[in-house]
């Protein structure tokens, strides 16, 4: 079993290490970020360029990490049912 909530905070606080990295390395290596970003979607970014204000990473910060612990917390459920499932189905 999978605890839930814990779950969720686990996803919601990973995810707000990560996005804070992100913005830092992007705010520190644009170029190389944007280099990168048109490598892992397969994009060409000619002529694109970041915009990072304050705004932005605290609206980034906010929505991706409760979009992480939302999607943590329906992962622990659903694995929690599988899991259930599959214990029956032993018996």
């Amino acid at each position: 079993m999978i605890h839930t909530k814990q779950m969720a905070l686990a996803a919601t606080v990973t995810t707000a290490v990560l996005w804070t990295i992100c913005s830092v390395m992007v705010a520190t290596m644009p170029n190389a970020m944007l280099q990168l970003t048109a490598h892992m979607v397969h994009v060409d970014v000619t002529g694109f360029t970041w915009t990072l204000t304050w705004t932005g990473f605290f609206i980034g910060l906010l929505g991706w990490s409760v979009s992480a612990g939302a999607a943590g917390f329906v992962l622990a459920i659903t694995y929690n049912r599988f899991s259930r499932s599959a214990h029956v189905a032993e018996r």
